[in-house]
């Protein structure tokens, strides 16, 4: 891995001074060493690929995780709903009903986070190993993007008929991809960032581990306080010294 470092921002008062990390993908990393280390796949600006880069962020062992009260309740909702299917990215890369899908769910659930050129990058990343399709009367409702290796799986991206917005359909499909994970002999499904209250859903699975910047830990009682008090700590409208020279989406 190729690493880099931007200097980010400054308070000089409290003798603080923030730095955000990078790396680039090179031919011999695997992508299950890139996500140990604590990186995600960068997507934010054009034309950029096999960038990484350092946050917060939640990831199972899944040959440990068992089903809490919670995730059988989710289960008892969705199970038997829809039929699954495995594709790859050249199967859907010019469906015109997975791109009407993918970027109203955005455009509903996320505002204009996702334009129509974003999602292409990243369905040309490189990394996506697949596509788990869900359908109901042989239509498609929902998708998940899939990256990692023989070692680990990232939950990179999913999206769903606006008509499940107000369900707990999100959650299901973590822990359905989850759970065809611990018939393989992989360890670990990572699960993005963990950031605010909005993120606090991640908890319900365990075991958790998150990502504090050096080493994964085990305390989700932690994490639950920090995604409690990141408002406290957030910064909004500035850029990191990398990001300064890109175009972002």
């Amino acid at each position: 891995m190729k690493k880099s470092t931007f200097e980010f921002g400054h308070s000089y008062e409290t003798y603080s001074f923030a730095y955000c990390l990078y790396v680039e993908k090179e031919k011999k990393d695997t992508l299950s060493d890139i996500y140990n280390a604590g990186y995600l796949p960068f997507t934010a600006a054009k034309g950029i690929k096999n960038i990484f880069y350092m946050a917060r962020s939640a990831r199972y062992p899944v040959q440990q995780w068992k089903e809490t009260s919670e995730n059988k309740r989710v289960f008892k909702k969705f199970d038997d709903v829809f039929e699954k299917e495995i594709l790859s990215v050249a199967d859907i890369r010019h469906d015109t009903h997975f791109f009407d899908v993918s970027l109203t769910y955005f455009k509903k659930t996320h505002g204009l986070v996702m334009p129509r050129k974003r999602l292409e990058l990243i369905l040309d990343f490189g990394i996506i190993k697949e596509v788990v399709v869900y359908k109901k009367d042989g239509v498609a409702q929902a998708y998940i993007l899939i990256t990692g290796d023989d070692v680990c799986s990232h939950y990179w991206f999913s999206f769903y008929d606006v008509e499940y917005q107000k369900s707990s359909l999100g959650m299901w499909l973590a822990l359905d991809y989850i759970r065809s994970m611990k018939k393989t002999k992989q360890t670990y499904f990572y699960f993005g960032t963990c950031y605010a209250e909005k993120a606090l859903y991640k908890t319900n699975i365990e075991p958790l581990e998150y990502w504090d910047g050096s080493v994964w830990v085990k305390d989700k009682n932690s994490l639950k306080t920090l995604c409690r008090t990141d408002t406290t700590r957030k910064i909004s409208g500035h850029k990191d010294m990398y990001k300064s020279n890109l175009e972002l989406f």
